[in-house]
């Protein structure tokens, strides 16, 4: 729709930068990517200090957004250039022309009333206030860095803050080209915010929208590793070869499998299976023995099997399993196919036999490479005294 209302042109327009840049350029945006790396890391460490402190306050937290409100509300006295969105200055800065006094304000001032916003609980965005931070980083190296252009570190910086701090670092490179279209940058962003996410990754455990996650209390596993209950499914590890009985099956029939020389295999839990091999109820071996026990030998299986039963699918990932076992209390199921009929049973020893495999692949994925040297046979042989 912008297209269509604003035209084709990049949202902030930037004086056209050279498609080489030499090796002086690129070192100069190891430097850019470090520097908004450490930037990222103060910004994101200041949003929780700021939230930490606010948490000490001896007041009902219903006042920290109006403290947070009168912080910004000061902060825009001081320096007006720091409220709102800041599209205006995000566009100055890529331009280039923007003198060092407003740079320093937006630096300054901008992160302290955002990270103070952000800590009192209000509801604020983290996009266009990491582009204007970013953006006067890339002000403050234009005096130091290189000359390739107006407003290449400016733009060079956005990107980096916004790949260091959202730990996003294509999504940064991305971003930067959609907002400029400056393709001529590709590389300088490329170096520049996987460098920045390397250092945030480096001196913070969470990025700044994952460590308000685990500040809740929930636990985030997906940091550094995947689960392996949600990429392995219950097809994967239920039991195929199981003892089921017809629902028509007579009691008599039913106990034979109860005798020593018909065990089945130490299975607890017996389906009980309708003429199209649909479930229609579960009987456990405590209450079979039960039935064989008060000699209803006439009776039909199925009046004693227990309707309704918790079950699995067999598409399921075996984290659904284990919830459903932990709400439910039963560690036994029967497995059920697309049609509803029953593939197989799925146990907690199964679910545990499963991660155990799990565990040695990784093992045995990590192996180590012995390097044999031509040269080893020459070796003096130890003297033993």
């Amino acid at each position: 729709a912008r297209r269509y209302i604003m035209g084709l042109g990049p949202l902030f327009p930037v004086a056209p930068h050279p498609v080489f840049i030499g090796p002086q350029g690129l070192a100069g945006c190891v430097v850019a990517g470090v520097l908004a790396g450490l930037l990222s890391a103060i910004l994101t460490s200041a949003v929780y200090t700021s939230e930490d402190l606010f948490q000490k306050l001896p007041i009902h937290w219903m006042w920290w957004p109006a403290i947070g409100g009168l912080v910004i509300g000061l902060g825009g006295l001081a320096f007006p250039q720091a409220l709102g969105v800041g599209y205006d200055t995000i566009g100055a800065l890529i331009q280039g022309d923007v003198p060092m006094k407003i740079i320093m304000g937006v630096l300054v001032v901008k992160s302290i009333i955002w990270a103070v916003a952000l800590g009192s609980g209000t509801s604020g965005g983290v996009l266009a206030p990491l582009l204007m931070m970013g953006g006067a980083l890339g002000g403050i190296e234009n005096k130091f860095l290189p000359n390739e252009g107006a407003g290449f570190w400016p733009l060079i910086s956005m990107g980096a803050i916004l790949g260091g701090t959202m730990r996003s670092p294509f999504t940064g490179i991305v971003f930067a080209m959609e907002l400029t279209h400056d393709f001529n940058a590709l590389l300088p962003l490329l170096v520049a915010t996987v460098l920045s996410y390397t250092v945030s990754v480096l001196l913070l455990k969470r990025s700044i929208l994952t460590e308000k996650v685990s500040r809740r209390g929930f636990h985030l596993s997906r940091e550094y590793s995947v689960d392996p209950l949600e990429i392995l499914f219950v097809r994967e590890v239920m039991r195929t070869n199981v003892v089921a009985f017809p629902a028509s099956s007579a009691v008599a029939e039913v106990a034979a499998h109860l005798r020593p020389d018909h065990s089945p295999l130490g299975q607890h839990l017996y389906p009980v299976l309708d003429e199209e091999d649909k479930l229609v109820g579960v009987i456990t071996r405590k209450d079979l023995r039960k039935v064989v026990a008060e000699r209803a030998d006439g009776s039909k299986i199925a009046a004693f099997a227990r309707g309704e039963p918790v079950v699995a699918s067999i598409g399921e990932p075996l984290r659904v399993v284990v919830n459903r076992m932990a709400s439910s209390g039963f560690t036994r199921m029967p497995v059920l196919d697309a049609e509803g009929k029953l593939a197989g049973m799925v146990s907690l020893q199964d679910l545990l036999s499963a991660r155990a495999r799990n565990l040695s692949e990784e093992r045995d994925r990590e192996r180590v490479i012995r390097i044999r040297l031509p040269f080893d046979s020459l070796a003096i042989p130890e003297r033993k005294s």
